[in-house]
């Protein structure tokens, strides 16, 4: 379905992206809908709709498309808003949701209050490739513990408890553990094991590469100790562009780090981080700070301000001590990366010693 040529040229069109699917509204400058339809979610569907159209605004909920789309729409002349989907349903929450008023709704909030819907960033394809491969090595590590602990738990029905091994030479242990008549049922199961062992190294010596070709920031992030080179790749391509924060600060609420607020009157309430953001960054810096607080942790700023924390709390200390350092955490990886200067460990302990 394809809109008229005869159309102002101040314009602002909503998508409501479906997987199959995709509904439009077009408004001018004075509000009015000038076009509606839909069309196939394809490349070549919306090359067919948007070429050659007089350049307008477009707006798109953030969402499993949304990457190609916008730059596609781009590529096209286009002006491309991509919104935060959550601030748009509190925005438009009722009773009588359609994919047509979505697209409406979109192009009119646009419209009239397009700082309250929220930007979204986008990487691009090669950084989002990149991305990808430690997402299918984090799947392959997921995938491997689940086997682990399948086998572990099948030998201890039969009363065999196998001694503490890593997760990577697991499969060579257990086979001398496992009884003959277990041999059919597990045999299958530590081969898959070794074959994960085998793709999730081949995964590491390729991000190694890509690191060392691409991203030179990511030498920058591993003087940290803790950060890993998974860590320190995720952190990288996860924040794309570091200038799009005007403050360090602002990365520890990006990622979900900072509690959640609900204050009114005098009532303030303490509460949890509120995780509104990429959560594999957040797990992976949750888990290097868990390292940081923990037996082989180096002695930093980091680890002392944790320390400090978890003396005070109670019950909850150690947990609140690993989300803050997780949250310093991000926020120092930010500073280190936009300011080059290399890293020091006990750069506030030595000020305070000298003050």
């Amino acid at each position: 379905m394809t809109e008229t040529t005869a159309l102002p040229v101040t314009l602002t069109t909503g998508l409501d992206l479906g997987d199959r699917k995709t509904d439009y509204c077009t408004l001018d400058a004075q509000r009015q809908v000038v076009g509606r339809g839909k069309f196939p979610t394809t490349r070549d569907a919306l090359i067919r709709e948007f070429a050659g159209v007089p350049r307008r605004r477009i707006v798109i909920e953030a969402g499993s498309q949304s990457l190609w789309v916008s730059h596609l729409l781009r590529e096209l002349g286009h002006e491309v808003m991509v919104v935060d989907p959550r601030r748009v349903q509190k925005l438009v929450a009722g009773n009588r949701k359609t994919d047509r008023r979505d697209a409406e709704s979109l192009a009119r909030l646009a419209m009239g209050v397009p700082e309250l819907l929220g930007a979204a960033h986008h990487r691009s394809f090669e950084t989002q490739a990149d991305l990808s491969m430690l997402r299918s090595r984090d799947i392959l590590v997921r995938m491997r513990t689940k086997l682990v602990c399948h086998v572990r738990g099948i030998l201890k029905a039969f009363g065999i408890k196998l001694p503490a091994a890593s997760a990577s030479c697991f499969h060579r242990r257990a086979t001398e553990q496992i009884p003959a008549n277990l041999q059919p049922a597990l045999q299958p199961v530590l081969a898959a094991l070794a074959e994960l062992e085998r793709r999730i190294d081949e995964l590491d010596a390729s991000l190694a590469v890509v690191a060392k070709t691409r991203h030179p920031e990511v030498a920058v992030l591993r003087q940290v100790s803790g950060i890993g080179p998974v860590v320190s790749m995720a952190y990288a391509l996860t924040v794309g562009d570091p200038k799009r924060f005007k403050r360090s600060r602002d990365v520890g609420a990006w990622v979900g780090l900072t509690p959640d607020k609900r204050a009114s009157g005098d009532s303030d309430p303490q509460l949890s981080i509120h995780r509104r953001g990429d959560g594999y960054l957040r797990r992976l810096l949750v888990v290097a700070a868990h390292y940081i607080l923990g037996p082989f942790g180096k002695d930093s700023d980091l680890r002392r301000y944790g320390l400090r924390l978890c003396e005070h709390g109670g019950r909850n200390a150690k947990k609140r001590a690993v989300c803050a350092v997780a949250r310093k955490l991000a926020v120092l990886l930010h500073r280190l990366w936009v300011s080059g200067v290399p890293y020091e460990p006990l750069r506030n302990s030595k000020k305070a010693e000298v003050a």
